[in-house]
């Protein structure tokens, strides 16, 4: 009979509790929005080191629509979302058995930008932003001065959100007036950080990104002021300006969905419980708005009590304020 040496036990039993604490990691799965993944991994990083790996947690980037997707068939915990969920999705999920909470997270400045060596252009009106991107200028709008005669006959290279992602339903509602109203050639992707690169490298580039990517490149691109025709001229994204209600029509808030049946899970409760309570300083640190705290509050308190839904009615919405958000949070 043959006996292990006491390094031979040692290592047994190492591999043992390794093994064992592997199986006891849990896991919760999060997907959807690009937009609202900065905030998503840094909430997901400081929760992970608080629980010291005894929960993981993984955040992936397909979209608000390609999230919501894997969130109605029942595969991933939590959606990303920099929209609301619409009538489609909310039948999808209903289809599925999924019920679902609907928590407010931040607010975010769509910027429009341009390369740093476009010197003839500051400002755009969402008329202009239209001519661009409506569906009719796909093959035809090239150049800039087809826009505004006075700007250079110069080709005109659009970057811009795919069409999973709810940065491109969102933008192409408050510019074009219906979501996923748009033109088809341009570069498009999902990963903010592509449209970002394109942006920056292209010197007849104008494109659309969310205000967290847009903020730490902005030596090497140039945001341009919205005038939305309604006669406060134009404005220049920020966070001061969304604060005031003068960002319009590209203000925008950001959420996360919950399962219901997720939320039943004792590590999805505490995630839920820590993003509502610690997500202020990461969301400033990102560069997207908070909330006001009794948001939060308001939002822990629904979860907690099981309200489940949406405070939409499932069709796109634009140049909701942060006092409008927070009234139809208010139910009762």
């Amino acid at each position: 009979m043959k006996f292990l040496t006491g390094s031979a036990v040692c290592a047994v039993a190492l591999a043992f509790c390794a093994a064992n604490a592997h199986a006891q990691t849990k896991t919760i799965a999060i997907d959807g929005s690009s937009t609202v993944f900065p905030v998503s991994e840094a909430l997901a990083e400081e929760f992970q080191k608080s629980k010291r790996g005894r929960i993981r947690v993984t955040v992936g980037i397909s979209g608000t629509g390609g999230g919501f997707k894997k969130f109605c068939r029942g595969e991933i915990d939590m959606s990303n979302a920099s929209r609301p969920i619409l009538k489609e999705e909310i039948e999808a999920c209903r289809r599925a058995g999924i019920e679902f909470f609907e928590l407010p997270l931040a607010y975010d400045a769509l910027t429009v930008a341009v390369s740093p060596k476009n010197t003839f252009l500051d400002c755009i009106t969402v008329d202009e932003l239209k001519r661009i991107w409506e569906p009719g200028a796909q093959g035809k709008v090239t150049t800039w001065n087809q826009v505004n005669a006075k700007w250079p006959n110069r080709k005109l290279t659009l970057y811009g959100a795919g069409s999973d992602s709810g940065t491109f339903d969102y933008f192409t509602e408050a510019v074009t007036g219906k979501a996923k109203a748009s033109r088809g050639d341009y570069t498009a992707s999902e990963d903010d950080n592509v449209l970002v690169q394109g942006i920056e490298n292209d010197p007849n580039a104008l494109g659309y990104i969310p205000y967290a990517y847009y903020a730490p490149h902005a030596k090497q691109m140039k945001a341009l002021g919205v005038d939305d025709g309604k006669g406060k001229g134009c404005v220049k994204p920020s966070l001061e300006a969304v604060t005031a209600g003068t960002y319009n029509p590209l203000a925008r808030p950001l959420f996360f969905y919950v399962s219901k049946k997720s939320a039943a899970k004792p590590e999805v409760k505490e995630y839920v419980e820590f993003a509502m309570k610690q997500s202020i300083p990461l969301i400033r640190e990102v560069k997207y708005l908070p909330l006001p705290e009794v948001a939060y509050k308001t939002a822990l308190e629904d979860f907690s009590k099981g309200r489940v839904g949406t405070v939409f009615g499932g069709v796109p919405e634009v140049g909701l304020s942060i006092e409008e958000l927070m009234k139809r949070e208010k139910r009762g």
